[in-house]
């Protein structure tokens, strides 16, 4: 990987965001795949965004999980591009794939905590987050 800057939208950090929880766990299911694909296509935050985008933000993640810090590589793009005011909404598309598959991992919720830290997210307003994301994906 070269050390050129990263160009990214405020959507590709969030697309960012959801794509690392995915790969936290080193396993990248389709139910996860399947959830970043309906946010992107139906929320109002992504409404002028290309799709077909998220396989070049996929890569940047893998390429920057491929590095010893590219967690903080990650991390320090999302702040320097990503408004404070969506910090909270990264926070809850994170929380929406890593419940996606009725199951939240102990990786993916290393992550969750790691976001919450580097985003400086209140604890109430992430356990609410968190809260309505399991509402959202429970299981029968």
């Amino acid at each position: 990987m070269t050390d050129a800057p990263h160009s990214m939208t405020e959507q590709d950090c969030l697309v960012a965001i959801m794509v690392a929880v995915s790969v936290s766990d080193e396993n990248i299911r389709t139910s996860e795949l399947m959830t970043i694909e309906t946010i992107v296509n139906h929320l109002p935050v992504f409404a002028k965004y290309d799709a077909d985008r998220i396989k070049t933000v996929s890569s940047t993640v893998f390429d920057l999980f491929s590095e010893e810090d590219g967690l903080d590589a990650l991390f320090g793009l999302v702040r320097d591009n990503l408004p404070e005011r969506l910090f909270e909404t990264a926070y809850a598309l994170a929380c929406d794939v890593a419940a996606s598959d009725g199951r939240t991992r102990e990786a993916e919720l290393r992550l969750l905590e790691e976001i919450r830290y580097e985003l400086d997210l209140d604890r109430l307003h992430a356990a609410a987050i968190e809260r309505g994301a399991r509402a959202r994906y429970i299981t029968l």
